[in-house]
């Protein structure tokens, strides 16, 4: 069937178009987001979909907190890469031993000076999974009945941030202590900052408590501790109230009797008192600034 004229020069049209596509640099990937646990190793993709020129130039680049280093630049690795990254089919970048530093965007660039768009590039964000570690837990060892508790869990190494559970004898503990078996339960569970409040404990709270942290990578659990809810003794707390205020008053009374009888007079002293001695009459004391001392002048009456 024969093309109308319209159609034949809409082709006409597209013909350069085709052509200058055909003879441009093109870049594709398998997986620009891939995810990787640290120590593992993992392939960047970066494929030339189409090109002309023979042999086109690959660069690497590692773009970290807005900082651009070389990973691959004049045919070989750069920096911490030379022992741990190869070039896999051409093209694609292979990591080994993957670090949580190694999470940044890479960018793949081809320059093919022969072809009509002589530079592609195209962006790899890679994400190193960490596990957590062993969380660091805070159980009180013994709280009154009654009073709050406020258990903490926390690590902070894990990538991506680490959320909590909470249990006790080893049974978990839910989010929403509506729903937890020990009805009688009052708490607030906090997944994201591993933090738990009982804002009024009971001797059903008394058990071993410990904490999970997880991450897509893992999980990491701190070891058990034991709190205890103890009733407080009120007749005891009274009782030795009301010794101690006896013992007080006993004090007082035998300190009230020594002294009416005398065992806190003071005695008198065994030596006579220093007296000045008087001035005789008719004899003056001057003090001379020459002599810095007193010297008397005696004045006879006759």
């Amino acid at each position: 069937m024969a093309l109308r004229r319209p159609e034949l020069l809409r082709l006409l049209l597209l013909l350069p178009l085709l052509g200058c596509r055909l003879l441009a640099v093109e870049l594709t990937s398998s997986n620009t987001n891939p995810v990787v646990q640290e120590f593992q190793s993992v392939e960047l993709s970066c494929i030339i979909k189409s090109t002309v020129t023979p042999d086109p130039r690959i660069e690497w680049k590692k773009i970290r907190d807005g900082e651009t280093s070389y990973v691959f630049f004049g045919n070989k690795m750069q920096g911490d890469f030379v022992t741990r990254a190869e070039i896999l089919s051409r093209t694609s970048l292979v990591i080994k031993n993957t670090t949580r530093m190694d999470t940044a965007t890479y960018r793949c660039e081809v320059a093919a000076p022969s072809d009509t768009k002589t530079i592609d590039e195209i962006n790899i964000q890679l994400t190193v999974q960490v596990k957590p570690m062993t969380p660091r837990c805070s159980v009180p060892k013994a709280v009154p009945v009654g009073k709050s508790a406020s258990l903490h869990c926390h690590e902070n190494e894990g990538f991506p941030k680490s959320t909590y559970s909470w249990y006790r004898n080893s049974e978990p503990l839910s989010p929403d202590s509506k729903s937890s078996k020990s009805h009688n339960s009052s708490y607030t569970l906090n997944p994201a900052t591993g933090t738990l409040v009982f804002h009024a404990v009971h001797k059903g709270d008394t058990g071993r408590y410990s904490c999970i942290a997880t991450n897509d990578a893992g999980f990491a659990k701190c070891e058990e501790q034991e709190m205890e809810v103890y009733d407080l003794n009120i007749g005891g707390i009274i009782g030795g109230v009301l010794v101690v205020l006896a013992v007080l008053v006993l004090i007082t009374l035998g300190i009230c009797c020594a002294y009416r009888r005398g065992y806190f007079a003071n005695g008198k002293e065994s030596g006579e008192s220093y007296k000045t001695p008087a001035k005789p009459d008719g004899v003056n004391y001057i003090r001379t600034d020459d002599e810095g001392d007193f010297r008397h002048k005696s004045s006879f009456v006759i």
